[in-house]
């Protein structure tokens, strides 16, 4: 009989299989994927990957870069400047003339271009790989010289239609445009558009502009000497103009030769025979008026319009009235050999007019902003501002008396001293000694942060000195000083163009700060008793007027500062040898009268005023001076009741309409019918104290 069945012997298990944990399935059928299957699969993602991001890459510089725009004519870089009242006062940017074209040029003029430049131009699709190759060898084994690897397509692409930064992002999209240049144009177009639109120096654009600019000769007439500098003028166009660097761009050409040899474009033996070419410079008419302050807001003017090709019209403060004034009012000056300068603005630093100089002409140096001169006592604004912050007012009293004591012993002017006066009576008089006293009294650190807190940025010496304005500062922040006491905040920044729109933070940083009520109204008190019955009272208005005079040792500088109805005026006279004014010309004399004759007109204050309707006030302001007496301090005041006579401390009072104790009472002329009623004259201004 048959024995039980039995189960067959289970196969053995492998040692993976006994290594599976309880529950974790059967085994896959499929065989584990090898190593290097792995790193294809994951080469493949970062492929795929990177042609995303190409794409991307494609598709911003597509949008971003001026592909439609640089298909289209190329407009000339030229920036126009206008005045607040809509006239042209200066066109900027660019001397140019009509495009080339290559079939009129002779063949060397191209290839003296291709030869430094581009050899390969007619060969490549507006990159050269050879090119890039051969300058990033060159750079890395060199002493210093770079070359570029550029194309003239590139090149091109760069000065026309992109900026000139060296950022990634601008060579990747001027890449982009050299291969659309190519894919549209002709060799001998981009040729043509390069040739015609690139930067030779002297503000000259193009090679027919270039041509006739520095050998006055179209360029279809060009020698191969001639071509050889202006091609070699393109590696640095400002540095080597040959206008200004003659050897410089001769060298130059001698490389362009040389590589004009190497090319195959002439032989050595033509090379040898060629002379240095020789300029016939043609003069370029100058741009419309208002030169000086064209030149002082161009670079801002550029940065604003942004573009580097394209003709931009900017609007700027000036006004063209009160421009065509200050001017005339320069021009009328009896300066003699001394130069002039004046700026005006508004409060809030919007400059109206600027004068920078006599003769744009003959000299375009801007005294106005460019020059740094001592100021003089108009220096004292700041030290008599320290003096008010520390808690002083007008009605305190100084000594202005001899300094008999330290190392540093200044004197006032002629060495006229009035014993112990007020503030107001030393400011009007401008008293150095008082100055002094002051300045060591608040501290020297003080007088700085006050002139640092209303835009003062010049070097300031830190010494007594500092009162008497022995530190150079150019006029235009003297104004800008003067600018926030007539605005009453500081600080104030001169500026020719009208403010761009500030986002908050902005806003927040640049706020100004007021000045206390207290402190505005003593320095204003004091300006105004310095312009009215002090120093400046030449330069005085029938419109309230304030200001200060200031005259450097030897009278090599002469200013009047102040401001009246509205605008902010300084006035600058001096040599530019710093040599001395003849007859010792000071800041309440000829500048105070230029201020005077400006302003009058500039802010429309009428010619004559009836002497019924004048200010009795200013009457006895205009009239009432000091002078020195042998009794002591005497002074002179007229009113409309009379005349009051101050010798020390005593007072005669002489009312009008009544004659002196013993004298018979004169009749009073009655003034023939149409005859205008007789004026008081002013006095002669009383005598500044120059800085010694």
């Amino acid at each position: 009989m048959a024995g039980p069945m039995r189960d067959p012997l289970p196969a053995p298990q492998s040692d993976s299989d006994a290594a599976r944990e309880f529950g974790a399935g059967p085994p896959s059928a499929f065989a584990p994927p090898t190593p290097w299957r792995r790193r294809l699969h994951i080469a493949g993602w970062i492929a795929a990957a990177l042609l995303a991001l190409l794409m991307v890459m494609i598709a911003w510089l597509a949008v971003t870069a001026p592909l439609s725009r640089s298909l289209k004519p190329i407009a000339p870089p030229s920036i126009s400047l206008m005045s607040s009242d809509g006239h042209l006062i200066a066109r900027r940017g660019a001397i140019i003339d009509r495009p080339v074209t290559m079939t009129g040029l002779p063949k060397h003029v191209p290839q003296a271009f291709m030869a430094i430049e581009d050899r390969r131009f007619y060969s490549h699709w507006g990159i050269d790989p050879r090119g890039i190759a051969r300058a990033a060898w060159h750079n890395l084994w060199s002493d210093g010289a770079s070359q570029g690897g550029s194309t003239i397509t590139q090149q091109l692409a760069k000065g026309v239609f992109l900026s000139s930064d060296r950022t990634f992002g601008r060579k990747a999209r001027e890449a982009l445009i050299a291969f659309w240049l190519e894919a549209w144009l002709t060799k001998d177009q981009i040729f043509e558009r390069y040739l015609s639109n690139v930067y030779f120096g002297d503000n000259v654009y193009g090679l027919r502009a270039a041509s006739l600019h520095y050998f006055n000769r179209q360029p279809e007439r060009l020698t191969i000497s001639q071509a050889a500098m202006l091609a070699g003028l393109l590696k640095a166009p400002s540095r080597l103009a040959p206008t200004s660097n003659l050897p410089g761009a001769r060298a130059r050409a001698a490389l362009v030769t040389q590589a004009m040899v190497e090319a195959g474009y002439i032989t050595k033996a033509e090379r040898n025979a060629l002379r240095p070419a020789r300029l016939d410079v043609r003069e370029t008419a100058e741009p419309t008026s208002g030169t000086y302050f064209a030149d002082w807001v161009l670079p801002e003017a550029r940065d604003r319009a942004g573009a580097v090709y394209g003709e931009q019209t900017i609007a700027t403060t000036l006004d063209w009235r009160v421009q065509r004034l200050a001017e005339a009012a320069i021009r009328r000056a009896p300066l003699g050999g001394a130069e002039g300068a004046l700026v005006a603005m508004k409060p809030d630093g919007s400059v109206v007019a600027m004068v920078g100089g006599k003769n744009y002409r003959k000299s375009s140096f801007n005294r106005a902003v460019q020059a740094k001169r001592q100021p003089g006592s108009t220096f004292k604004l700041f030290v008599y501002l320290a003096a008010f912050r520390a808690g002083m007012t007008p009605e305190d009293m100084i000594d202005d008396t001899p300094i008999t004591t330290g190392s540093y012993r200044p004197a006032n002017h002629g060495g006229k001293y009035r014993g112990k006066i007020t503030l107001r009576q030393a400011f009007a008089a401008s008293s150095n000694v008082a100055a002094v006293r002051l300045t060591q009294k608040v501290g020297v650190d003080n007088v700085i942060k006050v002139a640092r807190d209303l835009g003062i940025t010049a070097p300031l010496t830190e010494d007594l000195s500092l009162a008497l304005g022995t530190s150079e500062i150019p006029l235009v922040e003297l104004a800008e000083a003067y600018a926030a006491v007539a605005a009453g905040a500081y600080p104030v920044l001169a500026h020719g163009l009208p403010p761009e729109e500030q986002g908050w933070f902005d806003r927040l940083m640049g706020r100004q700060r007021r000045f206390s009520d207290d402190q505005l109204e003593m320095i204003r008190d004091l300006l105004s008793s310095a312009a009215n019955r002090g120093t400046g009272s030449a330069a005085a208005l029938r419109t309230r007027t304030f200001g200060k005079t200031g005259t450097t040792q030897d009278s090599r500088d002469a200013i009047f500062v102040g401001y009246a109805g509205g605008l902010v005026t300084a006035v600058w006279i001096g040599n530019d040898n710093n040599s001395p004014l003849p007859g010792g010309a000071a800041g309440g004399g000829i500048p105070a009268r230029i201020w005077r004759d400006f302003m009058g007109r500039a802010i429309n204050e009428p010619a004559e005023v009836p002497e019924e309707e004048q200010d009795s006030d200013l009457v006895n302001a205009i009239a009432n001076v000091t002078a020195e007496a042998g009794l002591g301090n005497m002074s002179l005041g007229i009113d409309q009741d009379g005349v009051s006579v101050n010798i020390g401390p005593n007072q005669l009072r002489l009312p009008i309409g009544q004659p002196p104790p013993g004298e018979p009472a004169a009749p009073v002329p009655v003034p023939a019918q149409g005859t205008p009623p007789p004026r008081i004259a002013p006095p002669p201004p009383v005598e500044e104290n120059a800085a010694p």
